[in-house]
């Protein structure tokens, strides 16, 4: 009885589902960019809501005239009990945001959860409320991503369509966090989206303009620094400013590699462990807090202090080294925040050091420390981030005043190329390897007409045990139809082997030796699906293989194909010749 009455629900259901997909199809740019406005207004009302929680419950932790005591152990309390939630209940809200969000947008179709939504807001308003010195700006853009995702997924968009509104999300949420709608479009198309020409600049603008409406409705028209105005006393200050941008990279590649050096320690630990990892961060930074204060939460206040040169020059000095080890503790340990507000705190600490010595040994020469600290803002974000173009716009919307850019190229080119060649790799790439999710580089991003890896691969019908021996594996191979197999495990793919690995494997001695012995290196030999040939053809030169495994970007033990060199070969026209074969 019930299923007849349920019978009309169905079919109207189907029915309004039916004209939606037509209707979409139809008339796709107007319903985007509808969409786009839809995302801006609910990222901005979420950040806004965000910064209030955070500030008005951080006001009620840390009252005016607390004690020494409540500095060390509301961190504590604050960092295990958020990690028991993040650890039981939100396990995606864990970290920045920023590569949780690139994961969604390039490796799992666009897809972030409302649950990671409600988890990444919550848990990182209570984290930074109780004094962990982590950003809110990552926090927001996966919370602006998400809700981009979820509304899409929602209303039935295809998947294409729905990573299209993740970086709209994202300029939306940076848009309201810094007050920089410019430099939050730049943000999105440079960092998250990797191209600067993608065709979704006008959704991602539109998305940026209205969570800064929102933004401005709701709390006014207030810059995030109130800044003096910049002038450049003498063509001597360059000089000086290159100098910042070299410590800059330095500093940079100190906070990007003791990040990751910690936090791989902190990944290594047994996973029951992690839920009182975070208590690392909380008790470092109560230590610190307990005898320099200026170290917990955001400190955007005190950022304002040293752009206005009312900070001392040792007290800025100190906050650079401490303020990095309580930061990297922090996130390390796998508290939720991120690293974008802390590289600009950290910078305005060093350029204002820079400038403090610099003023006092050349008083006539040198502006006021205050303007130093302004530029070191823009060269840490650029040596951390990577992402120099957006510092220039953000720094620039933040003051309104041209004549800061030319100091603030110089600076952030500097520290750019430093930490580019001492820190090869990104901060949020590599963090997002940390997790087992490579995302893909420029040249992928850039060629979408070049033949890839996925038009080709076949179903992995052949794959060898990692418990098998060498001599086992060795027997086998000569009934099978290729020269390379995929070794997996219980967790996935772990490498593979080709016939003349093993040849060579057994004329050292090793025929007794099981598989998962000689082949479990982090990084095997693979490919990926929307790599381009070429790629795979240069792997299999350098592996000696001629079959990869094709693994999932979102996590890289996930076997989903293998890519045969016969095939790659066959796609280009080309009759296949063996490795040993004589050049002719």
């Amino acid at each position: 009885m019930s299923d007849a009455g349920d019978l009309p629900v169905v079919l109207w259901r189907e029915r309004l589902l039916r004209w939606w997909v037509s209707s979409f199809a139809q008339r796709e740019d107007r319903i985007l960019l509808f969409l786009s406005i839809l995302v801006g207004a609910l990222t901005g009302l979420a950040v806004v809501a965000f910064i209030l929680l955070t500030e008005r419950l951080g006001m009620r932790l840390y009252p005016v005239g607390s004690s020494p005591w409540s500095r060390v152990l509301i961190p504590v309390v604050g960092s295990l009990g958020i990690g028991y939630l993040l650890f039981r209940y939100f396990p995606d809200a864990r970290g920045s945001g920023v590569p949780q969000t690139k994961a969604a947008l390039f490796a799992r179709d666009g897809v972030i959860t409302l649950g990671t939504i409600f988890g990444k807001f919550f848990c990182t308003s209570a984290t930074l409320a109780s004094g962990i010195p982590l950003g809110r700006e990552g926090p927001s853009v996966q919370v602006g991503a998400g809700i981009a995702s979820v509304l899409g997924r929602r209303l039935g968009l295809k998947p294409e369509h729905v990573k299209a509104l993740i970086p709209v999300g994202s300029a939306a949420a940076i848009a309201a966090a810094f007050n920089t709608p410019l430099a939050a479009v730049l943000f999105s198309l440079e960092e998250i989206m990797g191209d600067l020409n993608a065709p979704v600049l006008g959704s991602v603008v539109l998305a940026s303009a209205t969570s800064w409406v929102v933004l401005r409705l709701m709390l006014g028209n207030n810059p995030l620094f109130r800044v003096p105005q910049y002038e450049l006393v003498h063509p001597f200050e360059f000089a000086i400013y290159a100098t910042l941008g070299v410590a800059g990279g330095l500093v940079s590649v100190a906070f990007t590699k003791l990040l990751l050096r910690m936090r791989e320690e902190f990944l290594q630990l047994p996973r029951w462990t992690c839920w009182f990892q975070p208590l690392a961060g909380g008790l470092a930074t109560g230590l610190i807090a307990w005898g320099l204060p200026q170290v917990l939460g955001v400190g955007y206040g005190y950022v304002g202090d040293a752009l206005n040169g009312k900070m001392a020059l040792q007290l800025m000095a100190l906050l650079v080294v401490f303020k990095l080890l309580a930061v990297t503790t922090s996130y390390a340990s796998g508290n939720a925040g991120g690293i974008f507000g802390p590289s600009l705190f950290i910078g305005a600490m060093l350029g204002g050091t820079v400038g403090g010595v610099a003023h006092h040994l050349w008083p006539t020469y040198t502006a006021a420390p205050g303007a130093y600290a302004l530029v070191g803002m823009g060269a840490l974000f650029a040596g951390i981030v990577r992402a120099p173009m957006t510092s220039v716009l953000m720094i620039f919307e933040t003051t309104h005043d041209y004549a800061v850019i030319v100091p603030l190229m110089i600076s952030n080119m500097v520290s750019l190329f430093i930490s580019s060649r001492m820190q090869r790799q990104p901060i949020y790439e590599a963090l997002a390897r940390q997790d087992g999710i490579h995302l893909p580089r420029g040249e992928t991003l850039r060629r979408p007409g070049q033949r890839q890896v996925g038009q080709i691969m076949r179903a992995a019908t052949q794959v060898i045990g990692s418990q098998m021996i060498v001599r086992e594996a060795f027997d086998r191979a000569h009934n099978t139809e290729f020269d390379g197999w995929p070794v997996t495990d219980e967790r996935g793919v772990v490498g593979a082997v080709g016939l003349d690995w093993l040849e060579q494997a057994m004329a050292n001695g090793e025929e007794t030796k099981q598989l998962r012995d000689l082949v479990d290196a982090p990084d095997f030999p693979h490919v990926h699906a929307d790599q381009p040939l070429h790629l795979a053809l240069e792997r299999m030169g350098a592996a000696k293989l001629d079959l990869l495994p094709v693994v999932s970007r979102a996590n890289i033990h996930h076997l989903i194909g293998v890519v045969v060199l016969s095939d790659v070969l066959n796609s280009y026209g080309v009759k296949r010749m063996n490795f040993s074969s004589p050049a002719t």
